[in-house]
């Protein structure tokens, strides 16, 4: 409880200040230092995110060499400091100071921010890790939203300084600082450690960690990429709000709010429609909608700036729902684009240099972040654009960088096309998920009802399958991207293509020699009849040759739908288009039990009378 309030408190006064400084330099200044309103607000994210870039690789050591509960006693008495700092520079009115203060916070953020994922496996039993971080995650998003909404409405009462968001900040600094003495003692994990000081290097050295994966790799660009999207829109909300909208701060924190609860919203829907695994799936999906509402928001703004007299008039006109919902809809597709990312990045990267790798992450995103702070800087200054106008600029950057990595990477887009098809032409209830191992090699065996059949296993099981199919059903046309790009085995009898049997069993020995899923049909063939046909021996023969664990399952009720042999092509009934199907997984059968005549055994079990 001490650290959950000590890291939202941290989080609740980043945006306090933050969001009350954006709000004075659009509403209350319009000329600062030579710059206008819109330079000065990309100049301040700047200057916030401008220490992540610079120093994350320092501290990622810091929170591995040092006890981690004394480091974040300093890091919250040093925040005291920072807000005292702010104080003063409210009070002067010097926007070289408070731009300082901004980048100290950013500074503090960076220190505490390996700490901040290191400790919970320190305190916390494995059981609880998932749910530990759950409630870090609602903490902060509320914290954010609080602060966000907070920080305006502060620096809208009416003051000759504005002393309620320094009181506020500061008072917040202290009793962080005051909740972080209760927080338990986390040891150090590599006390022998030697600090590396040169950033560039240590940069460096945890940026050739994420080459070594092209998953993670790939998922890190993606990630950057999204901070760079997302940071664009955000930063220019308050400005939008005035220039644009002609609203206030009200205005302004409604629209933060509405961008942070789409976020919110848009995570929780995430891990309800990836069924609590990781579904890369739905990252396309989400880029889709980023291009897409990313785009109307341009055709949604005014052409001309209106003067709203309060919020209640603003909302009275019906055009400007349509720009509410678009942020809102930003909001919800960016928690489906980066949530299945940052999960693929944490489950592919080995546990020796993860958060190494979590640093270097980082590292692109603050790097991303301040590209684009320049970017805007640039465009609304010297190139003269609209806000909106960068709004559809950056839009349609995200389509085409959506493109290029999905070409890079086409498993997205199969994930993609295979979420689709279990989501929605067919509703799979899955029984024995458990039974299915998490790691290692193993072998999943299942009765061959119809054409999509390895697109429903490979969807329910989230491991990589790598499917063996008779090469002619591998060649069907639009199936043959899918199967193709999930890398599934093409095999014939030896009579028919003695050099496709050769090749099949040369990568399905490297499938397992890696530790990798493999998937079997072993029936060889679809059923015409619905009925389970007997089972082949090659199972034995792979078995035999390389020992592994052999999982049944079994397709139910899956026999008269839209991809199954038992009506023609054109009678095939619409009221099929939804049908409801199973897949029962069973209990693993080791190497040494397992024959042909066994495994159909099981199936035939698993799927009793549902065909």
């Amino acid at each position: 409880m001490p650290f959950f309030i000590t890291q939202a408190l941290g989080a609740f006064n980043d945006n306090v200040f933050k969001n009350g400084l954006a709000a004075m330099l659009v509403f209350h200044s319009s000329q600062l230092a030579g710059l206008n309103t819109n330079q000065i607000v990309n100049l301040s994210a700047l200057a916030f995110i401008l220490p992540f870039f610079l120093f994350s690789a320092l501290f990622g050591q810091f929170a591995d060499k040092y006890e981690k509960s004394i480091q974040i006693r300093r890091i919250k008495l040093f925040e005291i400091f920072i807000m005292l700092a702010a104080t003063l520079g409210f009070w002067l009115n010097y926007l070289p100071l408070l731009l300082i203060v901004l980048f100290l916070l950013g500074f503090q953020s960076t220190m505490f921010g390996p700490i901040k994922y290191g400790i919970l496996p320190q305190v916390l039993e494995r059981r609880e890790l998932v749910g530990g971080n759950a409630l870090v995650e609602m903490g902060t998003f509320v914290a954010i939203l609080a602060g966000t909404i907070a920080g305006p409405l502060l620096m809208g009462i009416e003051a000759d300084w504005p002393v309620w968001v320094s009181g506020t900040a500061l008072l917040i600094a202290v009793v962080g600082y005051l909740a972080s003495r209760g927080i338990p003692k986390a040891e150090a994990v590599a006390p022998d450690l030697k600090i590396n000081w040169n950033f560039l290097t240590e940069t460096v050295r945890n940026i050739r960690f994420i080459k070594e994966n092209r998953i993670v790799l790939n998922s890190v660009l993606g990630i950057s990429w999204f901070w760079f999207f997302g940071a664009t829109f955000l930063v220019q909300i308050p400005s939008f709000s005035e220039t644009v909208l002609g609203g206030d701060e009200r205005l302004m924190s409604t629209l933060l709010a509405m961008f942070i609860i789409g976020i919110s919203t848009g995570s929780l829907l995430c891990e309800r429609l990836s069924g609590g695994q990781v579904e890369i799936g739905l990252v396309p999906f989400g880029a889709m909608g980023l291009t897409l509402f990313g785009i109307d928001m341009y055709f949604a703004s005014p052409s001309e700036t209106a003067v709203f007299v309060s919020l209640s008039h603003f909302f009275a006109l019906g055009a400007n729902w349509r720009i509410v919902m678009d942020l809102l809809m930003i909001g919800v597709f960016s928690g489906l684009y980066i949530v299945p990312l940052y999960a693929l990045v944490q489950q592919h990267t080995a546990p020796g240099h993860r958060s190494r790798v979590i640093a270097g992450n980082n590292i692109l995103n603050a790097f991303f972040m301040v590209v684009s702070a320049i970017v805007a800087m640039l465009l609304l200054g010297n190139a003269g654009f609209t806000i909106p106008e960068l709004f559809l600029v950056t839009a349609i950057l995200n389509l085409i960088v959506a493109i290029y990595i999905f070409s890079l990477v086409p498993e997205f887009m199969m994930r993609f096309l295979v979420w689709i098809l279990i989501h929605t032409i067919y509703r799979v209830d899955v029984k024995g998920i458990e039974n299915m191992p998490e790691k290692g090699a193993v072998i999943v065996a299942s009765n061959h009802v119809s054409f999509v059949d390895p697109l429903i296993v490979g969807g329910i099981i989230r491991r990589p399958v790598n499917f063996v199919m008779y090469y002619k059903i591998f060649r069907v046309p639009v199936l043959k991207f899918i199967f193709k790009t999930g890398k599934a085995i093409p095999i014939s009898t030896r009579k028919e293509d003695p050099e496709i049997l050769a090749q099949a069993y040369r990568r399905i020995h490297d499938v397992l020699d890696m530790g990798n899923v493999l998937g079997i049909f072993p029936e060889g063939e679809i059923t015409s009849n619905g009925e389970i046909n007997s089972f082949k021996k090659g199972v034995e023969k792979i078995v035999s040759e390389q020992p592994v664990l052999v999982v049944p399952m079994a397709l139910c009720n899956l026999w008269g739908s839209l991809f199954s042999r038992r009506d023609p092509l054109l009678k095939r009934r619409p009221y099929k288009l939804r049908a409801r199907i199973e897949l029962r997984i069973g209990h693993p059968i080791p190497p040494n039990e397992l024959t042909a005549k066994r495994l159909e055994s099981d199936i035939r079990k698993l799927r009793g009378a549902d065909r």
